[in-house]
């Protein structure tokens, strides 16, 4: 039991060495920083890059991504959609004048159909679903037979009996 005072007396005795750059013995960099409380740890080091490093670089996906809209904003597009040119060809159909305007509208309704099924084959996003296609064409083809039978009544009411 006597060598606890001798061994604590000793540690006693221990203290931080002198840390001024002109002492007698120069300390090391690394410990000189640790003596003085000027240490930098891990996040004081890299916080910075930790927190914005992914804000800029969503940023920077948020610009790219904005300039890919812009470069790809310029393609062609149909100028007139689908189911926009089937409900004109809808008013032609009722100003028909005689059966020759009516086949070609009849042509035009196949015409936009086969464009659709062309772009539905080819799994455009724009292209229409065959069920859209076909209450619209049907809806023109019951048009085109109630002004086929009009303009029949017209010829018959006109010519001499």
């Amino acid at each position: 039991m006597a060598l606890r005072p001798a061994v604590s007396n000793v540690f006693a005795q221990v203290k931080a060495p002198d840390t001024d750059p002109g002492a007698y013995l120069p300390v090391h960099p690394g410990a000189a920083e640790f003596f003085n409380g000027s240490q930098q740890g891990f996040l004081d080091k890299w916080s910075n890059a930790i927190f914005l490093a992914p804000m800029i670089l969503g940023e920077i996906a948020s610009v790219l991504a904005a300039a890919w809209q812009f470069l790809s904003s310029g393609e062609l597009k149909p100028r007139q959609p689908a189911l926009d040119s089937l409900h004109a060809l809808g008013r032609k159909i009722r100003s028909a004048e005689n059966e020759s305007d009516l086949s070609e509208i009849e042509n035009q309704i196949d015409e936009v159909l086969r464009a659709q099924r062309a772009r539905a084959s080819a799994e455009e996003e724009d292209a229409l679903d065959a069920a859209t296609l076909n209450v619209a064409a049907h809806r023109l083809e019951n048009l085109i037979h109630d002004r086929r039978a009009a303009l029949a009544a017209m010829m018959k009411s006109k010519t001499p009996a």
